[in-house]
């Protein structure tokens, strides 16, 4: 499950913009705002938005981390183009 802070900071380790982040997952500015206002698992966003931002952030080198017992993370896998 992605997670509202997941988004967050994958943004901020990609150095990427709302604006970018939209534009790449295809979905709209005002969601990705009203999205990353959420706090904890993004149950009450459509499946289609949350995939498509999940693609978006893995596309671009991040790799998601599930819960472990430790919470749930990201990293970057690759460097930020």
């Amino acid at each position: 499950m992605l997670t509202a802070e997941q988004v967050r900071a994958a943004r901020a380790l990609l150095r990427m913009e709302q604006k970018e982040l939209a534009e790449r997952a295809g979905v709209s500015l005002p969601s990705i705002k009203r999205l990353e206002q959420m706090e904890g698992p993004l149950t009450a966003t459509r499946v289609s938005t949350i995939e498509a931002i999940r693609a978006a952030l893995e596309k671009a080198g991040i790799r998601f981390i599930p819960e472990n017992g430790g919470g749930v993370g990201v990293r970057l896998a690759k460097s930020a183009s």
